[in-house]
């Protein structure tokens, strides 16, 4: 007996690296999952692994700052699947940093559109589903940038600090109506489409040198903190803001 028997999680971000190991442990835990993406054949290539393991899986392309992709996404869920009971929120972009001063709107429009409000639409119409529904449970992906901060991440920081507030609000909103929200809060993980990027590699090697633990964290390190927070053992926890990351926010 899995502790998700039965339920349905969506999954956005869910094409590569910390989303796809998420939705293989989502249905290692016994739920259908939908997965979220924009990119279509990497998506559809996650799903096709997640039944290859022996999971219930579905793709939808969905651009996480557009309200109709991601009302669509939820509707989708409840259509093939039968209902919504946990969503991690996890799509995210991290553009070539700089300095304010020489940022573009453009690139601050777009890292807050995605890692932003594109959770902020997430929760929306996922909760509007849970509320009429008895609940749910949901994680939204912020960063170790959401509780400190480095040279050139004004629009990352900014936007992933917004997410450990917007976590935070949203849980008290709904704390009595049976919906959890919590945010994960990743330091420097290894295989991902951010991390794997050729211009991140110094940037890597200088935040695993000041990790604690000397090392990168791996997809499953988060995915399995995903799990276990819409799960039923901790059923005692919202609004909280985990940091997984070898200790980097320790010092």
């Amino acid at each position: 007996m899995h502790d998700l028997d039965g339920q349905v999680a969506l999954v956005t971000g869910a094409a590569t690296g910390i989303g796809r190991q998420a939705a293989l442990s989502f249905a290692a835990a016994g739920a259908h999952v939908v997965l979220a993406d924009v990119a279509k054949t990497a998506g559809e290539e996650a799903a096709h692994a997640v039944e290859a393991a022996g999971g219930r899986a579905i793709f939808v392309a969905t651009d996480v700052s557009r309200d109709a992709d991601v009302a669509h996404a939820v509707t989708l869920a409840v259509k093939s699947f039968g209902g919504l009971h946990c969503a991690f929120n996890n799509a995210g972009i991290a553009p070539r940093g700089a300095p304010v001063a020489e940022m573009s709107e453009e690139d601050w429009d777009r890292t807050i559109g995605v890692n932003l409000k594109g959770v902020w639409l997430c929760l929306k119409h996922e909760c509007a589903h849970m509320l009429a529904h008895g609940g749910g449970a949901i994680v939204n992906t912020s960063s170790i940038m959401g509780v400190v901060s480095g040279p050139g991440l004004a629009a990352y920081s900014a936007s992933k600090t917004g997410v450990v507030g917007l976590t935070r609000a949203v849980a008290l909103d709904y704390a009595r109506a049976g919906i959890r929200v919590n945010a994960v809060c990743p330091g420097g993980i290894a295989h991902t489409g951010i991390t794997d990027r050729p211009d991140n590699q110094k940037d890597m090697e200088q935040l695993m040198q000041a990790t604690p633990m000397g090392r990168l964290g791996e997809p499953h390190d988060i995915a399995s903190a995903v799990v276990w927070l819409c799960s039923p053992q901790a059923g005692f926890i919202t609004g909280q803001a985990l940091s997984i990351d070898g200790g980097f926010t320790t010092w």
